[in-house]
Order: structure tokens, then C-alpha cells, then sequence
């Protein structure tokens, strides 16, 4: 009869939640809410995206995105499926990049049939971007995904970009097979050639096409555990990778438009104000008269900034957009790490009292102000930049070898 009698460990993740209760301990009060927030905190250091150290960035990006619409992402290991997970992720993502790389271009190419086809060009237009991705939910999703047609397409578009922006390719990779039309290894090597950087993220298992294909041009692989994972994954494609040592340092002819005003009402007997169109709507027929920012060259019209013109092809920022885009190459110095001692009574970004809850505090090395756990991951993820250090700037000024004086 003993025999007969089910293991009560038969399932392997009981185990996992043996070791999860081992993990919670009380207080002396009873409660585990400062072991909650000690996992929360571990939990937001580790999102955290790595420094890169002193070496060159690519500011000016040039990004496409190649989704999986095979077979294969209609399963529901991710809920509620793996496309829909996808599309989903991928709209923060779009956000996220335009926010942290404003200077920068997207693309999004579909993979499906043994095709690649272009779903959006190359553009800045977030709002255009978002569109597509959310019209994509109604996609068929049939037969296998073509890496190497994926390839052929990425280096036709990429290719003839100038040399001083990043060419880059993110696959998000469903299937453990591709149909190929040829050597992917040829294609392989025409992009490592051309300094086109590819990154793949598998939603299933490795597969060995895909390291090989990072390896050789630089990119980053991973295979996603979770939706969160999946999430980690995809915003670590927000930092701008290093800049390929073959390319040459230029300068990049820039524009900074006026802002026009909307067009008065005609009075009684006066002309009728001119007709103005929007570049960015041209296709759609929309944006015709409003606000919007007029070229410096051409007087063409856009509604939002930054664009490349469509008419004398010059860039145009503002510069906010170059604001943010400096954060990347001078980040904000890490934060001393300190056991809570008593050495400071409130957080200086929220002016939060520090209570026993907060076992480790921050120290900025410049301005010697002392932060919390939350504040410190919002400089160095979101606002990168210190507030005690903004809040005197005259007084800790960066020098070129790197010390503050006062």
C-alpha cells in the first residue's frame, strides 16, 4: 500500500515554492514588509541597465525590428499568446526607444510565408509606428519565417545609410527553423561587412543559426523565460550599442525649425491665409493648416520634431532632443552604497524620512546628498541626472578630466 501512495514532491515546481517560503523571513514585530521591499529592491537594481564604461556610441540610430508572424507564435507559453505578447511589449518598446534615442529612425519588417515584408519604413514618427503594431493583431499567422530573406531585406534598407548613424536589426525569433533560399552564411558575412549589428531574441530555444548570426556581427542573443524577461530583454535594445571602431568620425549637418503659428481667421475684405500641408501626413491627407515647425532650409512644414526632411533631406531636432541624447555619453557617476546608520534623516529628490525599513541608503560622490533606493533607479534608469548636483550647478562643474570643483 505504501507503494501506491503518490510522492508529495512529484511536481518539480513544489520545490521551487519550498525554497520561496525557506527565503521569507519575519521581523521581530512579525511582518515581512521590509523583506518585501528588500526583494523589490533587489529586483529594481538588477533591471538596471549595465554601464558600458568609456567607450564610443552610436547617438544617431537607425533600428528595424523584424516580428516572427509564423506558425510558431501562436503558442501560449506567453500569455495570451506570443504574438499578441509581442505586439503588446512592442509598443512600450517603440516608446521607450524614441525617448531614449530621439535622434534615431525605426522600421518594423514582418516575417512570415518564407518572406520578409516591410510593415513601416524608416521614420521617427512614433504615432506612425504604434499604428502599424497595433493594426498587426489581426494578422494571419501561417507557414515558417525566412531569416535569410529577413537578412537580404535588413541590408537593402540599411545599407545606403550614411556612415555616421548606427545600422542596426532586432529579430524577435518564435521558430526553430527557417526556410532559406540559399547561404545564409553569405548573407551573414555581407552584413558583418557592411557594419550592420544584429540582435535576435528567441521566444522558444537557442538556435544555433542565430548565435552564429550575433557572434559575427556584434549583436546580443537571448531567449525570453518569462513576459517580464521578455520586457528586460527588449529595453536593453534601448541603449545605444558601441560605436564599430571602422567608422569615422563626421559632422552631421543638423536643422532647427521656427514653429509656425496656425493661420488668423480672414477678416472681412482681407486675402485668405495661405494653405499649409504637414510633410508627415502628406500620404494620408491629413495635417493641412495648424501649427507645426518649418524647415530652415526648404520652409517645409512638419508637425513634430524630430523628422528628417522630405524635401531637402536635412535633419531636424530641437535641442531638448540633443539634450537627451547627451545622457548616454557622460551618465551619471553610480552612487555610494551605505547601511542606513542614521547619517541622514530624508531622501533629497522626495524628502522622504528614512525609517528602519531603509537598510541601504545612497551618496552622491559630488554634491554628497543622500538618496533612497527608488530615487537612485529613477537617475539612473529615467531622469540621468543627479538633483543635488543640478540643483547647484555652478558650484560642482564637470572638468575634462573628470573632478568637480567648487
Amino acid at each position: 500500500m505504501a507503494d501506491d501512495e503518490p510522492d508529495p514532491k512529484e511536481y518539480r515546481w513544489e520545490t521551487g515554492y519550498e525554497k520561496t517560503w525557506e527565503a521569507i523571513k519575519e521581523d521581530e514585530d512579525g511582518l515581512v514588509e521590509g523583506l518585501v521591499a528588500e526583494f523589490a529592491q533587489k529586483a529594481a537594481r538588477k533591471a538596471a541597465t549595465p554601464r558600458r564604461g568609456p567607450v564610443r556610441l552610436g547617438m544617431m540610430r537607425h533600428l528595424l525590428v523584424a516580428i516572427d508572424c509564423s506558425e510558431a507564435m501562436s503558442c501560449q507559453d506567453l500569455k495570451p499568446m506570443r504574438f499578441l505578447c509581442t505586439l503588446k511589449l512592442l509598443e512600450k518598446f517603440i516608446e521607450e526607444f524614441f525617448d531614449q534615442n530621439p535622434l534615431s529612425q525605426l522600421g518594423i519588417i514582418a516575417m512570415k510565408n518564407k518572406r520578409a515584408e516591410k510593415v513601416t519604413e524608416l521614420s521617427g514618427n512614433i504615432r506612425k509606428h504604434v499604428k502599424a503594431v497595433q493594426g498587426m493583431s489581426t494578422v494571419a499567422l501561417t507557414g515558417e519565417p525566412s531569416l535569410q530573406n529577413t537578412l537580404e531585406l535588413a541590408g537593402r534598407v540599411l545599407r545606403p545609410l550614411p556612415s555616421h548613424a548606427s545600422r542596426e536589426l532586432l529579430v524577435l525569433f518564435a521558430s526553430l527553423t527557417t526556410c532559406d533560399p540559399g547561404d545564409i552564411n553569405t548573407t551573414i558575412q555581407a552584413l558583418k561587412t557592411d557594419g550592420i549589428r544584429c540582435s535576435v531574441i528567441g521566444l522558444a530555444a537557442e538556435v544555433r543559426i542565430c548565435k552564429k548570426l550575433c557572434q559575427d556581427t556584434g549583436g546580443e542573443y537571448g531567449v525570453v523565460l518569462d513576459d517580464v524577461h521578455y520586457r528586460s530583454l527588449l529595453l536593453e535594445c534601448t541603449a545605444p550599442p558601441p560605436r564599430a571602431r571602422a567608422l569615422d568620425a563626421g559632422l552631421v549637418k543638423m536643422g532647427f525649425p521656427h514653429t509656425a503659428p496656425p493661420a488668423a481667421l480672414p477678416d472681412a475684405g482681407s486675402a485668405d491665409p495661405p494653405i499649409t500641408v504637414c510633410m508627415c501626413h502628406l500620404e494620408e491627407g491629413e495635417g493641412v493648416g495648424g501649427e507645426g515647425h518649418l524647415c530652415p532650409q526648404c520652409r517645409s512644414k512638419y508637425c513634430s520634431l524630430p523628422a528628417q526632411c522630405r524635401t531637402c533631406g536635412l535633419t531636424l531636432a530641437s535641442a531638448p532632443h540633443l539634450a537627451r541624447s547627451y545622457h548616454h555619453l557622460f551618465p551619471v557617476e553610480p552612487y555610494e552604497e551605505l547601511k542606513n546608520e542614521g547619517q541622514a534623516q530624508y531622501c533629497f529628490a522626495c524628502l522622504r524620512n528614512f525609517t528602519d525599513l531603509d537598510k541601504q541608503i545612497y551618496r552622491c560622490g559630488r554634491c554628497h546628498e543622500y538618496y533612497c533606493w527608488e530615487c537612485e533607479c529613477a537617475v539612473t534608469i529615467s531622469v540621468h541626472v543627479c538633483p543635488g548636483c543640478a540643483a547647484r550647478p555652478r558650484l560642482y562643474q564637470r572638468l575634462p578630466d573628470g573632478a568637480a570643483h567648487r
